[in-house]
């Protein structure tokens, strides 16, 4: 595999201007890629998260994919008393728990989702048809890819939610995209998260499932983070949207 550093590095640089899309890390399964996934990190932390996990992926029957990793940028966080850290928006307080009111960033949400917008149109840029291109998420990542992929304007090979949850959900019946209203959907969660709960999860399937999307529902054994059998049905999943 051959991984592409954006800040450094011994490859080539990516031919975009960077100073229009976020810093990232790039991993291409094959060289001259022509399915592309975007994978967003969670709170606090970096695009480093999972590039980890493309070497464990089952890729048989897949095309070249182009892994694609980008880094949040540093933002207050109100939920952590303002400290800075990597963040796609500012979270609040009370809506990552079972609580019943909910505030949610909605200018900080629109940010990131044009800055990931601008990446799945550099992809289209490079040669990637959007139909080959997946946007997956991990807990705030995951809130902004399920925010993202549903309101894109183009039809996507998948949307992969895991352990997050939907934001803004009551607007998206407005401002969902008819383009990807028949997009497959992988959303997992951990039956012991205590930091999303298993709940949160469970509301956005019942959501998305009530407005006909197809979506493929996993829960694992664990708590805020990754299963190994998890590993094993993205795989599958990958191979179903993109071999």
């Amino acid at each position: 595999m051959r991984y592409l550093m954006p800040e450094s590095g011994p490859y080539p640089p990516i031919q975009h201007s960077m100073s229009t899309l976020l810093a990232r890390i790039e991993i291409e399964s094959a060289p001259q890629p022509t399915a592309t996934v975007i994978w967003l990190h969670g709170l606090g932390a970096s695009g480093d998260d999972f590039a980890a996990i493309v070497p464990e992926l089952d890729l048989t029957g897949c095309p070249a994919i182009r892994f694609v990793f980008p880094h949040a940028p540093t933002l207050p966080v109100t939920l952590n008393g303002g400290y800075e850290m990597p963040a796609w928006y500012d979270i609040f307080g009370t809506e990552l728990g079972a609580g019943a009111v909910r505030r949610e960033d909605g200018p900080g949400i629109a940010t990131s989702a044009r800055a990931v917008e601008a990446l799945i149109a550099n992809e289209v840029a490079r040669g990637i048809a959007p139909e080959k291109i997946v946007v997956a998420g991990f807990s705030q990542g995951c809130a902004m890819a399920l925010h993202v992929g549903l309101r894109h304007t183009a039809k996507l090979a998948g949307i992969m939610a895991l352990s997050g949850y939907l934001p803004l959900a009551d607007t998206l019946t407005q401002e969902r995209s008819n383009a990807n209203a028949a997009t497959p959907i992988f959303m997992a969660h951990g039956t012991q998260d205590p930091v999303v709960v298993l709940a949160r999860g469970e509301a956005a399937h019942t959501q998305l499932s009530a407005l006909g999307y197809p979506v493929q529902w996993h829960t694992y054994p664990m708590p805020h983070s990754v299963h190994p059998r998890e590993v094993a049905d993205i795989s599958a999943f990958l191979r179903q949207i993109l071999g």
